[in-house]
């Protein structure tokens, strides 16, 4: 069963079907919204300051979603839209996501970043501290930098399919695990 955590008097709010996998980690004031995934040795570290996540949203395996203390000179929160893809091992410390993102596999994005809604944020990308990204970019590099636009075949084939696949991919465990009771 997955570690989910009160801490400094917030407990974690979990959305309606939404799946934790066994090994994910939900700590503090998280707020997590329906038809949800959060896949193995993810960690959502609610403990100095806020963390949100929109509807339909996966956290793949391995991601880590953490802030700025809200007592520091420059605190964030972690906001994460609705219908986003956090890939394998990304790193979400203190950005913001907006609506319909696809966060690539080991990218990074910085506290108090803004990722406009629809990017695609290549894997490895790191996205620096204070960011702004338009919408409707990918980006990639170190420190990432726009270099084209999402088509809209990529909005529907890479963004939207890739957070419906993920809705997809949790029925089968809650399926296997009502099957075994």
């Amino acid at each position: 069963m997955a570690i989910i955590r009160k801490v400094r008097g917030k407990a974690p709010e979990i959305g309606e079907n939404t799946f934790l996998a066994e090994t994910a980690t939900v700590l503090g004031d998280v707020t997590i919204g329906k038809d949800c995934s959060i896949w193995y040795n993810a960690v959502l570290r609610g403990d100095v300051n806020s963390i949100t996540v929109g509807d339909r949203t996966n956290i793949q395996d391995g991601a880590v979603i953490h802030t700025l203390y809200d007592g520091s000179a420059h605190p964030s929160q972690a906001h994460i839209g609705n219908d986003c893809s956090i890939g394998h091992n990304a790193i979400i410390h203190g950005g913001i996501i907006k609506d319909g993102c696809l966060i690539g596999m080991g990218a990074i994005i910085l506290d108090n970043a803004v990722v406009g809604e629809g990017c695609i944020i290549a894997a490895g990308a790191l996205v620096l501290s204070g960011s702004r990204l338009e919408p409707g970019g990918v980006y990639a590099g170190i420190p990432a930098k726009r270099v084209k636009e999402v088509t809209p075949e990529q909005r529907e084939e890479i963004i939207a399919r890739t957070a419906r696949d993920y809705m997809l991919y949790a029925s089968w465990y809650k399926e296997e695990n009502d099957s075994e009771r």
